[in-house]
């Protein structure tokens, strides 16, 4: 599997998660995003505890190509610290990940 990796973010809202997909697999930094619209979040922020209804995005990409991503990612989300991480894909049903590696940038 070796490169791939599925990236979680969140957004603020459903038209910046949708914005933020279609920039990805437009520019083949992931083949696929996923889209959680509605995710109650609970944490801490300056201090004080904040609650927050929140988008939810999981993108599978390439861990060679994180970086652009998430450098786009930070360019079209409204927060100054954004939620972008990243997970190493360790399995995969092969055709899927054949399919990934056909639809991202090496």
């Amino acid at each position: 599997m070796g490169d791939f990796i599925s990236i979680y973010m969140t957004a603020t809202s459903a038209s910046e998660a949708d914005r933020i997909a279609k920039a990805l697999v437009g520019e083949k930094l992931a083949a696929c995003v996923n889209i959680f619209p509605e995710v109650h979040s609970i944490y801490a922020w300056e201090g004080k505890v904040e609650e927050v209804t929140e988008v939810a995005l999981i993108a599978k990409g390439r861990m060679a190509t994180f970086e652009a991503l998430k450098k786009l990612v930070k360019a079209l989300h409204s927060q100054s610290v954004p939620c972008i991480v990243a997970t190493p894909i360790t399995a995969g049903h092969q055709p899927y990940m054949a399919w990934l590696e056909q639809e991202t940038k090496a």
